[in-house]
């Protein structure tokens, strides 16, 4: 048993009978996640994040899905299981639900590669909880007080399936200050750590994570395959990296032959990393950094007349919220005008989002309409989403999209 002495399960989670109206009813039919308050017309008394939800259809009142209730969120139930069919709650369920995720990810796994993202929430069945591999070590992030009932049997099952010998809880900010257990974030809670730096493979290049300080598990694994593309076409090149965060961009490009890279991120600390995972690298090229505001040091370079044979523009999530959409596009739209300026004649300008709520249509129309008013001819060779340990398994699922511009000068 993992867990018993560290979460405190002071209510034993309940079955509530839940009714839902119209709305509500057809997105549980439909098969998506979320069932939002506003569309919960009846439910039992005293309902506490964790207790099961038994979903009623009107329809001669039979049962149309089984959720998970979250008393703290505006998606009050996550969905487990949705449709007519009978299923039970219980590690069985679970430990199928994780089987049927890491046959999803077998593929990668055939190449040299040993680091991946075997659950991804909601997309997976999991929602609100992330469970990333690195090596032998298996990172289990949760963001919500749902799954405290049900963790110490998700961890076994998790450790089982990927044969982990050490598992992290990391914990959202709003779990770290639940009282409903006894974690603390970056707590190994099977096996041992002896150093809070991990190493491991993605695509033959050797890359770190820091599983107990690091951004989300460690490492962002959702661009491996667009890091490795970027890395075939940055033979002899020179490269430039911007918002790199730990180099994965970079490091790729130093792997497959680049003449020059630079890393540009705000954070120092991070641009180490970057450093460092280059050095765990055999390569000849040379490494450079900058350390500063993306669209500052930009402009910067521009005045400077420095060019890139590839340039790649990879920022953080501009719309966490629907009211900073149209912030959003005009920032995309601006890292469009920057990059173009900075990609070299008949360069590379590779541009990504990783805002959910900016559309894929609507971001690969931004920036068609800031490179059709330049007078360089261009051509879109590429474009990606998520690699394959990301499924997608609902619209909002789809974070990520990725565009790669050749520019086509005489």
């Amino acid at each position: 048993m993992l867990f018993s002495p560290k979460i405190e399960n002071k209510n034993q989670p309940k079955r509530l009978a839940v009714k839902l109206n119209a709305k509500g009813e057809q997105f549980v039919l439909q098969g998506h996640p979320w069932v939002f308050s506003n569309n919960i017309i009846k439910i039992n008394d005293g309902a506490k994040s964790g207790d099961l939800a038994i979903i009623f259809g009107k329809s001669k009142n039979r049962v149309i899905g089984l959720g998970l209730y979250d008393a703290n969120s505006p998606i009050r139930i996550k969905m487990l299981h949705s449709g007519y069919e009978k299923v039970e709650i219980n590690t069985a369920f679970f430990q199928n639900k994780i089987e049927e995720a890491y046959k999803k990810r077998k593929s990668l796994l055939k190449t040299n590669t040993n680091s991946y993202r075997l659950l991804f929430g909601e997309n997976d069945g999991f929602p609100g909880l992330i469970a990333d591999v690195y090596a032998s070590v298996l990172v289990v992030k949760l963001y919500s007080e749902i799954w405290l009932p049900y963790i110490e049997t998700i961890i076994a099952s998790l450790q089982k399936t990927s044969k982990a010998k050490t598992v992290v809880v990391r914990l959202s900010r709003s779990l770290e200050q639940s009282k409903q257990h006894k974690l603390s974030n970056g707590e190994v809670v099977y096996g041992t750590l002896e150093n809070e730096v991990v190493h491991f493979v993605e695509h033959n290049v050797n890359f770190s994570a820091n599983v107990i300080k690091g951004h989300k598990t460690g490492y962002f694994l959702d661009h491996r395959a667009n890091r490795k593309q970027v890395g075939l076409w940055s033979k002899g090149k020179t490269v430039l990296d911007v918002f790199s965060y730990a180099g994965g961009f970079s490091v790729h490009a130093l792997y497959n032959g680049a003449k020059e890279v630079t890393s540009l991120d705000i954070s120092k600390q991070a641009l180490e990393i970057a450093v460092e995972n280059g050095k765990l690298n055999a390569y000849k090229g040379k490494h450079k950094i900058i350390a500063g505001d993306a669209f500052d040091e930009l402009a910067a370079l521009i005045k400077d007349d420095v060019t890139f044979d590839v340039v790649v523009i990879d920022p953080p999530s501009f719309a966490k919220q629907a009211s900073e959409i149209l912030l959003a596009k005009k920032k995309y739209a601006q890292l469009a005008r920057l990059g173009e300026k900075l990609t070299a004649k008949n360069g590379l300008l590779v541009l990504a989002s990783c805002s959910s709520r900016v559309l894929s249509e609507d971001f690969f129309e931004i920036n068609a309409k800031v490179l059709d008013k330049n007078d360089r001819r261009y051509k879109l060779i590429l474009k990606t989403e998520h690699d394959t340990d990301h499924p997608i398994g609902f619209p909002e699922g789809a974070y990520l999209k990725c565009g790669y511009y050749r520019f086509i000068d005489s």
